[in-house]
């Protein structure tokens, strides 16, 4: 866009010498400024109002060579033509004036979006003891930051344990309900023992928050989620699954869904439903990896309208280190959709590593997350 008014002016010198006089291609210019303004300051566009002006004269007095008078370049259409682009360049003038204020607002709107980003959806650590951790966030909005799908990791004395989850709806509603949600986890995470114990007091506090509010959607207001939990001293995970996408497990030769068909309720949804929330429990040795996903994932469309293959693609690409593996999805996502995400989507990923592996390091990176949230390293 910013090398649009010299290609439009450079159309135009292509344009008059191979034009007959009768038709002056310079009255063209009046457009010049209001080009300009789609993508330059207002001192630019004020400078490219004096330019056409200056241009069509040249442009008039070239006329006046080619045999007219000099009473032409006066003519009342030509003076009609440099008093409408200068009232077009004042016009556009304001106009830039005004986009530039509007893109200096969307860039602060973006800024602190991207910060409430980091404090909701803040970074994983990538390693924490013995597993290997990877997360990655997709909005489909081009200009959104945050949204209603969340994920989180706490190392606690019961094992590490994640959370992935997507609030039903959009909007501000649905990121106050993923903050509030994020919040009672990483509260709850430390003092509950058992993990069906951790959901039922997430999901009392995801009930309190719906009563407070009110409303008429207090039915509508619910979460799924998988709550999952790798102890360090068994080789298990333990899960609790809330009406969420089932997770896959991912080893040497072979990527299954973790689904015994008895799911639980949606978070605030469990005294609806009556059903209680059931754990869990599969084998999870070293070089198994665990993948967490909401449901942006597995409903993201092709063209044609054919939902995204997970498992297929999963099995086709064979192990990979968490890095590696959810880059992998995030590329063939945006391939597989023509970059045209319907859905926000988000992913975590956990690697069991090897006996001999087992030393706790965290990488630069999570020193500095550590350090800007204030909390201890694991």
């Amino acid at each position: 866009m910013r090398w649009l008014p010299v290609l439009y002016v450079a159309g135009l010198l292509l344009l008059e010498p191979i034009t007959p006089v009768e038709w002056p291609v310079s009255f063209a210019l009046i457009a010049l400024p209001l080009v300009t303004a789609f993508a330059h300051p207002p001192v630019v566009v004020a400078g490219t109002t004096v330019f056409a002006i200056g241009l069509e004269l040249l442009l008039a007095g070239t006329a006046c060579c080619a045999g007219r008078s000099v009473g032409y370049l006066w003519e009342r259409h030509y003076v009609a033509a440099y008093a409408c682009t200068a009232l077009v360049g004042a016009l556009g003038t304001i106009l830039a004036a005004h986009r530039t204020r509007r893109e200096r607002t969307l860039a602060d709107v973006r800024f602190v979006a991207e910060i409430a980003q980091r404090v909701l959806l803040r970074p994983v650590p990538h390693r924490i003891g013995n597993l290997l951790l990877e997360s990655f966030y997709l909005s489909a909005a081009a200009e959104a930051r945050i949204g209603g799908d969340l994920f989180e990791a706490v190392p606690t004395a019961y094992g590490v344990r994640l959370l992935i989850g997507d609030v039903r709806g959009k909007g501000l509603l649905a990121v106050e309900t993923a903050a509030a949600m994020l919040g009672a986890f990483r509260e709850a995470a430390h003092d509950e023992p058992d993990l069906r114990a951790l959901v039922e007091r997430v999901d009392i506090s995801m009930t309190r928050r719906a009563d407070r509010l009110g409303g008429t959607e207090l039915g509508e207001r619910f979460v799924t989620a998988v709550f999952a939990e790798v102890p360090g001293d068994e080789r298990v995970v333990r899960m609790v699954n809330c009406g969420h996408p089932p997770p896959l497990l991912i080893r040497p030769g072979e990527v299954r869904e973790l689904d015994r068909g008895q799911p639980g309720p949606p978070l605030n949804l469990g005294m609806l439903v009556g059903d209680p929330y059931r754990v869990e429990a599969y084998p999870f040795g070293p070089g198994d990896q665990l993948l967490l996903y909401t449901d942006g994932v597995t409903e993201t469309r092709d063209p044609a309208g054919s939902f995204y293959p997970l498992l297929q693609r999963l099995r086709s690409w064979g192990p990979m280190p968490p890095p590696d593996l959810l880059e992998r999805l995030h590329q063939d996502l945006l391939a597989y959709s023509h970059d045209q995400l319907q859905d926000d989507t988000a992913a975590l990923t956990a690697f069991l590593l090897p006996e001999g592996a087992a030393e706790t390091t965290v990488s630069s990176q999570d020193d500095a997350n550590a350090e800007e949230f204030g909390e201890p390293l694991p």
